[in-house]
């Protein structure tokens, strides 16, 4: 069975809006210790809401600034809760928990020139790795995408950042076209690497445009803030080997609502196959991959799904439990 992982408790220390519906927030440590646990350019953090809600933030701070970590939500109409808790519950001085920070979308060190693209609020990860690629010495542009100026979070931090000159802007209102063939060819380089983060539609056509002007699937990095669930198919038969307990998923059922009818909880965060919190080893089936978070190779190896949206191919799926 999976369990909770250890938790930090911080404090808001700071709280502001800028642009349209993003609130920028600092987390100190809860108990005034001078630093908080180091992280990597790419890390987030899962914030556990007061209204109980567990979601997934990205740090967009400076990784050399131990002080604090700083995050960016946008308030989203379309959302299952969270960035309006957010918004609701989580001011100055607040007190709250969160996850050691963890990194799935991490900086490939051997890349000799690095575009980053922001799509609305996927900057946020951006920021920070743009602070770890000059604090290197390494080469990188970033490109933040937005319909206009004043949807933009994070203008004057970026303007004051020693990496100002290499910050570009993409005003669709303004119809300034972010050309991606054009970056890649001019960075000249078979060593670059290319990272995005915004919604899916925005991801999908950077890294198209990516890949059609020669760069190669390892050479491409993105990460997902939400995603789309299909729970359809028919219901199969799971087991729990280790607990020696079966149950049946129906179709629009969940595995993780199919366990937990028999006593068996699995740790859940995102409930998007976004996060990776419900891993669970795969001991024999075929599995049915929904979410976004595994690699197609990783996918291929059928030795892993994520519980929360994943379902089976075959008859019957045993898993390490």
């Amino acid at each position: 069975m999976a369990t909770a992982e250890e938790t930090l408790q911080v404090v808001v220390r700071k709280r502001r809006l800028q642009g349209n519906d993003v609130v920028v927030l600092d987390l100190a440590a809860a108990d005034g210790a001078p630093s908080l646990p180091r992280f990597e350019a790419g890390a987030h953090i899962d914030v556990h809401l007061p209204s109980g809600l567990v979601r997934q933030y990205s740090l967009c701070g400076d990784p050399a600034a131990r002080d604090h970590y700083r995050l960016g939500v946008l308030r989203d109409p379309q959302s299952r809760g969270g960035s309006q808790a957010v918004f609701d519950a989580l001011h100055e001085g607040c007190m709250l928990r969160i996850s050691r920070p963890r990194n799935h979308f991490p900086l490939d060190g051997e890349a000799s020139h690095t575009i980053l693209v922001g799509g609305g609020i996927g900057i946020t990860p951006m920021i920070a790795m743009a602070h770890a690629l000059h604090a290197a010495g390494r080469s990188f542009e970033l490109h933040y995408r937005a319909r206009a100026r004043d949807a933009c979070a994070f203008t004057e931090e970026l303007a004051a950042s020693p990496f100002a000159a290499r910050v570009h802007y993409h005003f669709s209102a303004a119809g300034q076209r972010l050309d991606i063939a054009a970056r890649v060819a001019a960075s000249g380089s078979a060593g670059t690497h290319l990272y995005v983060c915004g919604p899916g539609g925005f991801m999908d056509a950077v890294l198209e445009a990516a890949q059609q002007a020669g760069l190669a699937r390892a050479q491409l990095h993105r990460e997902y803030f939400n995603a789309d669930i299909d729970t359809s198919g028919s219901g199969f038969e799971l087991v729990a080997a280790a607990s020696g307990k079966s149950v049946r998923v129906a179709e629009g059922q969940t595995i993780v609502s199919a366990l937990a009818a028999i006593g068996i909880r699995i740790d859940v965060s995102c409930e998007e196959g976004v996060c990776g919190t419900c891993v669970c080893t795969v001991l024999e089936g075929e599995c049915d991959h929904r979410d976004v978070y595994l690699t197609d190779e990783e996918k291929a190896d059928n030795d892993q799904l994520m519980a929360c949206c994943s379902r089976a191919k075959s008859p019957r799926l045993v898993l390490d439990l």
